[in-house]
């Protein structure tokens, strides 16, 4: 446990911060997940609209830091990729 006051705020500040990241991370993976499910369906209209709101969520992420930004656009773009073949 920390000893100063200081500190222990951090720590406290932390473990929010721990905890935010943590939701929006899963949030962009759902939204993964309900993405890919859509392509193998192979429902383009869906995938489409997931598409859109997987690329927003996920660049919003990499912004603050969650994920670098290489790895977004490498999987926006493999995403894209494949809603574009079943459409």
């Amino acid at each position: 446990m920390a000893n100063h006051k200081s500190s222990v705020k951090r720590t406290r500040q932390t473990i929010k911060k721990q905890a935010n990241n943590n939701v929006q991370k899963k949030e962009v993976g759902t939204f993964e997940k309900k993405l890919r499910q859509a392509i193998t369906d192979k429902t383009s209209d869906v995938a489409l609209s997931l598409l859109k709101v997987f690329s927003k969520k996920i660049n919003t992420a990499a912004q603050k830091g969650l994920f670098h930004q290489n790895k977004v656009s490498r999987k926006v773009s493999r995403l894209a990729k494949q809603v574009n073949t079943i459409s």
